[in-house]
This record gives structure tokens, sequence and C-alpha cells, in this order.
């Protein structure tokens, strides 16, 4: 299992696959193999698929347990630098969303093209404060705290509960992009949202492709924060985005 360091962080990560690489930037409590999944089989007959877990969760480890989109952000690209990977397609998943955006205006030479899944470009803090420690704790959330014990050790070191309280504060505040950065986002663009997901409604996704109107739109009918997954609408999702790549390649 590859292991690469970067800066403080000893970033895991899986490469599957041949051709132009595809980083895949996965969401808020999860980790790069699990929210992407369902990717896997699909796209590595065509794609070089790069799956890191982000600082802070999975299996990547650090002695810092401090992290943002911002810092994950700089880890990316010192991950691409450290495997020698000038460019990239972006497919990010909520947080990693948000990830992707503030990759390609900060490197937009790095970047061929961005695809989100349930990212609507702004911060938006509805839910945080239910995954707080002390809420969960309150709600007998037993499941979902195991489930952060476990997929997360190596990363938080045992410490769940800084763990969640770094991705509450995280989702608070990101993705918070500027006027300046948005113009950055020339790259083709692929907006993907749930027709029942809140963070990532047909008006935010408007809203983006206002700045950057190159960017597609995908609703899903009936979908909702992870249209991508098999329990969801994955085909169309995977059949869409593979259609997008091949045009943008």
């Amino acid at each position: 299992m590859p292991y690469m360091q970067v800066e403080d962080c000893s970033v895991f990560y899986e490469d599957i696959g041949i051709g132009q690489p595809i980083l895949f930037l996965h969401s808020g409590y999860s980790r790069g193999i699990i929210a992407f999944g369902g990717q896997i089989q699909p796209f590595f007959h065509s794609y070089r698929l790069l799956l890191p877990d982000f600082r802070g969760h999975g299996r990547t480890r650090s002695g810092r347990r401090e992290w943002d989109t911002p810092q994950i952000c700089e880890d990316m690209v010192g991950f691409l630098s450290a495997l020698g990977i000038e460019k990239v397609h972006l497919i990010g998943y909520s947080l990693g969303g948000g990830v992707a955006l503030h990759l390609a205006a900060k490197y937009p030479h790095m970047v061929h093209s961005i695809t989100t899944i349930g990212c609507g470009g702004i911060a938006d803090p509805i839910g945080a404060d239910d995954y707080e420690p002390e809420a969960l704790i309150r709600n007998n959330e037993k499941g979902f705290i195991e489930l952060i014990k476990t997929l997360h050790a190596d990363a938080h070191g045992g410490d769940w509960q800084q763990h969640v309280r770094q991705s509450a504060l995280d989702w608070r505040r990101y993705p918070c992009l500027s006027e300046k950065d948005w113009t950055k986002l020339t790259m083709p663009m692929l907006l993907i949202g749930g027709e029942n997901d809140i963070y990532a409604s047909y008006e935010k996704l408007r809203d983006m492709q206002m700045r950057c109107p190159q960017a597609e739109i995908l609703i899903v009918p009936g979908g909702g924060h992870h249209p991508h997954m098999p329990m969801d609408q994955i085909k169309e999702i995977n059949t869409r985005i593979l259609e997008f790549l091949q045009k943008v390649d």
C-alpha cells in the first residue's frame, strides 16, 4: 500500500489504471477509495486513477491534526509534484469539490478539467452543528462515532472528537473563493448535483455557471448528495463523466 511523503504529511493513496491521470478528491468523513468505489471499474481501463486520503482522514498520517480546504489543496499539489504529474483532471465530491475549486483557482496550469459532485461552490454551514462531537454524543450517534474511530484511526490517532470538530469547522468556512479566483477557472467544468441535494441545488450550480460560462450542469432526477455512489444513480453519472472527459481529451 503506497504512501507519499508531502512536507509533514504521509499521504496514503491508491494508484490504479493507465492513461491520463484523474485526481479523485473525496468528501469529508470519508476516504478516497470509499467515496469513489463506484468509479474504479468503469474508469481504470482508460484513465490513471489517483485516490489519496486527505490530511486528517483515512490512512494518511501527520503529526499535525489541524487541516482545512486550503491546506488539503497544497497537500494535493505536493502529492502530484512528488509523483511527477504536471496536469490532471479533477473529480471532487462535496469537500473534495471545494478542494478542486481551490486547487484549480490557484494552480490553473495543473488542471485539464474539473468535475464537482455535491458541491455548491460556497460555504454552507447548514447541518454542521449536528456533527460537533457534543451533538453526536447527545444524539446517541454511536454508529457514526464508531465509523469515524475506525475509518480514520491512522489520521486522528484515536482523537475522533478532534477529527469531527475540524470537519465541522471546515464545513462552515469552505469553499470560499474570491471573485478573482473564479476568473481563473476557465478550464472545462462539469457540475453535478442531485435534485434533492440542498448543498448542490440547481440555483447554486447556476450561480457557479454564471461565473464560469463554460461549465456544464447535470441535475440528477431524484438524486441526493451522492448520486455517483452504487446505491444511487451511478450508471448515468459514470456515463456522463466519461463522455465529458473524452470530449475534453
